[in-house]
């Protein structure tokens, strides 16, 4: 285990420096990568420095990396991992559609069943669609809002992420897809009303998560998110709750929880059950515009919007595993957990918190308490990377930006083992980030 050091920069170089030594084979595969990917990755989000580590395999919510180590999965991809890498009821779900054949070009049972299972669970949504991804279902509910209300602006929220070409981090990023974009700030209620007044006759969409995920892991306030309906009631603007990441923090996705129904939701992640999907649905008056059989209807299409893996993996999460009791008992896990971090960092010298709602959750370093999006900004890049490295060193999967979300078959060993690492963490680094 790393020993105390004089500074965080000496500290941090140690870390590095081990993390090298223990990963050879990593180092080797990313090198290798890089002839033929730009970086060595495909994924942005999973880059970190030096390089990263290499996975061979996985099980449950284990992962084993090129170079034997094994780690607890803390990551769960991003959300979409919910069912861990091996679900017995996903996989004979996965095997039974491809006996029956991969890529049918037709429509097929299976997208009828997660279509209800959908509906069901999300009360907003009387009628859904599927993509393959969630950047696909926010590009096709913010183009859809557009051509219904005639309208071209678009409302969203500094800081925020809604796919890779809705990227709001640093401001508007150049791959962004070139909407005239209206920006406002995340939980600022006074300064995101006079946005929408003064913009009101050209916006044709507010487009919010209700927890911002990538931004932090920033739960949205009640008066917030009332005050988005509100507007959006007021000047006919469709209001679009992104949630690709948040719809599994609750039965009904945190909509349920704010008590507060959108116009349309987009979703995606864990809904596939670890397959590629994505989905964008609402009320039926907006969903009919793509109902074929009327004279005008807008175009969707897609190869593999209703590709059998995923939607026979999703329809068998849904129904079978995550059912709203299960969603219960995960997210109460969640914030247990939460409020236990919380509770170490408190007694510590280290300046650490955590961040979110229910099994979704993101630590952070910072003297100040981070309510906002911005307040991140703020945040200790270098005492984040140093815990990424400690934290792998412990056998604990997580990105470098100290983002979490647990998965179904996390034990509650694990997530014991899990507070005593964070614990010795919080010991053993004091010296050089404590206050």
């Amino acid at each position: 285990m790393a020993l105390p050091n004089i500074t965080l920069e000496a500290a941090l170089d140690e870390a590095e420096k081990s993390y090298i030594t223990s990963n050879p084979v990593s180092n080797t595969k990313w090198r290798s990568a890089c002839k033929a990917l730009p970086g060595g990755n495909t994924r942005s989000v999973l880059f970190f420095d030096p390089f990263p580590v290499v996975m061979a395999r996985a099980e449950g919510a284990r992962l084993w990396d090129l170079d034997g180590h094994r780690y607890t999965d803390f990551l769960g991809d991003f959300t979409a991992g919910l069912y861990g890498h091996s679900n017995p009821v996903i996989q004979d779900a996965v095997r039974n559609a491809l006996n029956d054949g991969v890529s049918l070009g037709a429509s097929n049972i299976y997208e009828e069943q997660l279509a209800h299972a959908v509906c069901e669970r999300f009360p907003s949504l009387d009628l859904v669609r599927f993509t393959n991804s969630g950047t696909e279902a926010n590009l096709m509910a913010v183009l859809a809002a557009r051509a219904i209300t005639g309208r071209d602006k678009v409302l969203a929220f500094e800081r925020g992420y809604h796919g890779g070409v809705f990227v709001f981090k640093k401001g508007n990023s150049p791959i962004n897809l070139p909407i005239d974009w209206v920006m406002a700030k995340y939980n600022q209620v006074e300064d995101t009303l006079a946005v929408i007044d003064e913009n009101s006759t050209e916006l044709a969409a507010i487009l919010v998560e209700p927890m911002m995920g990538a931004g932090g892991c920033i739960p949205a306030d009640g008066a917030f998110i009332e005050s988005l309906r509100e507007r959006a009631n007021r000047y006919g603007i469709i209001l679009i709750f992104d949630e690709v990441m948040t719809s599994r923090l609750a039965p009904g996705g945190l909509q349920e929880v704010f008590g507060v129904n959108p116009d349309m939701t987009t979703l995606g992640k864990y809904i596939g059950g670890g397959m590629t999907i994505g989905a964008f649905g609402g009320r039926r008056s907006i969903m009919e515009e793509f109902d074929l059989r009327k004279d005008g209807a807008l175009f969707h299409s897609g190869t593999y919007n209703n590709n059998v893996l995923s939607m026979a993996a999703g329809t068998a999460g849904l129904t079978k595993v995550y059912t709203p009791r299960a969603a219960n008992e995960l997210n109460s896990r969640g914030d247990h957990l939460r409020k236990h971090l919380n509770a170490l960092a408190a007694d510590s010298p280290v300046p650490m918190q955590v961040t979110g709602q229910g099994s979704m959750m993101n630590v952070h370093f910072s003297t100040t308490s981070v309510m906002r999006p911005e307040d991140v900004d703020d945040c200790d890049e270098n005492a984040l990377k140093l815990f990424h490295l400690d934290m792998l060193a412990r056998g604990k999967y997580l990105p470098r930006r100290g983002f979490m979300s647990l998965s179904l078959p996390i034990t509650d060993e694990d997530i014991e083992e899990f507070v005593a690492d964070v614990e010795d963490f919080l010991e053993t680094r004091a010296s050089v980030l404590g206050i």
